[in-house]
């Protein structure tokens, strides 16, 4: 399975919409800052058709250290969830690429 970073991703959209690549770096890396701020007030983020993001609050636990058999209170801590939309999920069931013009005709 291949890795695909944030500069892979600006060059595949800058080539895409022939805007500049600063330009596509300018708006992802805002739109993942906007993401980052939603989820750190508690909102949910809800993408049509490709997922939704919240976040869960994990709860405290007593866990176990394999090593040495000590037990340690683990504190409740928040987690972000995020549960596959409907393009995304068919995308994955059939290995291949959603066609993006419905989907983004949809938004």
């Amino acid at each position: 399975m291949a890795t695909t970073t944030k500069k892979d991703l600006i060059e595949r959209v800058a080539q895409e919409t022939n805007l500049p690549r600063a330009d596509v770096r300018r708006a992802v890396q805002s739109f993942l800052e906007h993401v980052i701020d939603e989820l750190s007030k508690g909102n949910r983020l809800e993408f049509r058709d490709f997922g939704v993001f919240e976040i869960r609050e994990r709860a405290g636990r007593v866990a176990q250290n394999p090593k040495t058999l000590e037990r340690v209170t683990v504190p409740p801590r928040k987690s972000v969830r995020f549960k596959v939309g409907r393009l995304m999920q068919q995308s994955l069931e059939t290995n291949g690429v959603v066609a993006r013009e419905g989907a983004l005709a949809e938004d």
